[in-house]
């Protein structure tokens, strides 16, 4: 039985152990005909049943009595039947680590743990959820970590002092959460179908739900480079096609990035400090760009806090005497063993797996700092016939050439740094591993670099001898 991870986000409960993520599951519960759906399965039905639907069990933990229950008592029960479906759906019943958010009050804390126990696992130890997504990547004194959940972002102030990297202070910005994105979204999306298509999707329940089970797709999949996303709803026979304007949209959800973005700056006043964003946060649409008009901003990989809680979990693991949450962890080398963990991770780019070369039109260039250009001058010709070549007029040991139509003619550089790999390409949207991204990413062996999806791809390689 391999230790688990469970990571208490309700915007998407994660189940992890060393394989990686195993399970994700929404913080949605649907009452129907004495039985409780939970996860996915009630999300995708809560503006149905929007009276029997609830998505704050997680956000507002408590014994209070609910009025109107549907038989339940109160969000604890709620809370320990999602508890029992992860276990159940993940095959849980080892020892489990939990990753919770810094807002958790310590009364929340003690209902987790008194739900935990009776559940078929073994809680072994708790964490801060963002104090495990900074320890392998803080490189600064001071780190801001941000997360999305349901109702709220949620930001976190790490600092690094006495060989510790600690949790400092957390501040909660209501109203960001991802449902109020989504309720945004869904306005803003049936105003599009009124105006171009004379449909209005919210008219009644079932088209409600079906337009809110699929506008996450239409941003997430669609291609960045488009000027616009093509929604598409069917509705009885009739199939309503209309264009919504990505700078439209970026725009008006702009006002709720400048509320984050506000206490960012407010928490790193005082000095530099280094913004970490998960995934989920991310994902918005034109959130990474508005950032960064502040400061730079690192995106973190969906099982960051998966793979740390794995890893230091000789220093998670509570003691004896009862079980802790866990706001600190040794950062630098020191006198136990164990404690060496954490500098050893932050070093992980510069382990024996990490990449040496970048490898492209079958040449390997050595990785140190390597200018990306591009010859948007295609003659009309599709990109696909472009795949790109070295620039032979200049140092072509240390600068790719591209030719793709409709791309500026600098597209970012790849550099070597004490922290690790990094690419850098500013605003311009680039396919790292078929995820888009844009500004600064860290880079590990093996990822694969597109700036189209046609094109050929900037392969990180390690050559040995």
């Amino acid at each position: 039985m391999s230790l688990k991870v469970i990571e208490l986000n309700d915007s998407a409960l994660k189940v992890g152990d060393e394989n990686g993520i195993l399970l994700q599951s929404p913080g949605f519960a649907l009452s129907q005909n004495r039985k409780l759906l939970l996860g996915e399965i009630a999300e995708q039905q809560a503006r149905l049943h929007p009276a029997n639907s609830y998505n704050k069990y997680w956000h507002e933990l408590s014994l209070d009595p609910l009025s109107h229950g549907n038989g339940i008592r109160h969000f604890a029960d709620i809370a320990y039947a999602h508890l029992l479906h992860l276990a159940e759906t993940a095959a849980i019943d080892g020892d489990v680590i939990f990753a919770v958010p810094g807002n958790f009050t310590r009364q929340q804390l003690a209902i987790l743990l008194g739900l935990a126990k009776r559940c078929p696992f073994t809680t072994i130890g708790v964490v801060d959820s963002a104090l495990a997504a900074a320890v392998a990547l803080a490189k600064d004194q001071s780190i801001i970590y941000a997360d999305i959940q349901l109702h709220q972002v949620l930001l976190t102030k790490l600092i690094i002092r006495d060989q510790h990297l600690k949790v400092e202070s957390v501040i909660q910005v209501p109203g960001v959460g991802s449902q109020n994105f989504m309720d945004l979204m869904m306005q803003l999306a049936t105003s599009a179908f009124i105006q171009q298509s004379r449909f209005n999707p919210q008219h009644n329940a079932e088209s409600e739900q079906q337009l809110y089970n699929t506008l996450p797709h239409w941003w997430r999949h669609s291609d960045e480079n488009q000027s616009s996303l093509i929604l598409e709803l069917k509705n009885n026979s009739a199939v309503h096609t209309v264009k919504m304007p990505q700078e439209s949209l970026v725009s008006n959800l702009s006002g709720h990035y400048r509320k984050i973005s506000q206490q960012i700056v407010a928490l790193a006043a005082g000095g530099d400090s280094q913004v970490l964003i998960s995934t989920g946060l991310a994902a918005l649409p034109g959130i990474t760009v508005a950032l960064r008009a502040e400061r730079e901003v690192q995106m973190l990989d969906p099982a960051t806090i998966n793979t740390a809680c794995l890893k230091f979990s000789d220093l998670i693991t509570s003691s004896a005497d009862g079980i802790h949450l866990v706001n600190a962890l040794q950062f630098k080398d020191g006198k136990n063993k164990t404690n060496k963990l954490a500098s050893n991770t932050a070093r992980a780019t510069e382990s024996q797996e990490a990449p040496t070369h970048a490898l492209y039109s079958n040449r390997a260039i050595s990785l140190s700092r390597i200018e990306i250009q591009n010859n948007s001058q295609t003659n009309g010709l599709p990109n696909r016939q472009f795949n790109g070549q070295f620039n032979e007029e200049t140092n072509a040991a240390q600068t790719i050439q591209l030719s793709i139509a409709g791309l500026p003619d600098y597209l970012g550089h790849i550099e070597t740094r004490i922290a690790g790999i990094f690419l850098d390409s500013g605003k311009q949207r680039v396919l790292v591993n078929q995820s888009w991204i844009s500004g600064k990413q860290q880079l590990k062996l093996g990822d694969r670099i597109q700036f189209s999806e046609d094109s050929e791809a900037i392969s990180l390689i390690q050559v040995k001898g």
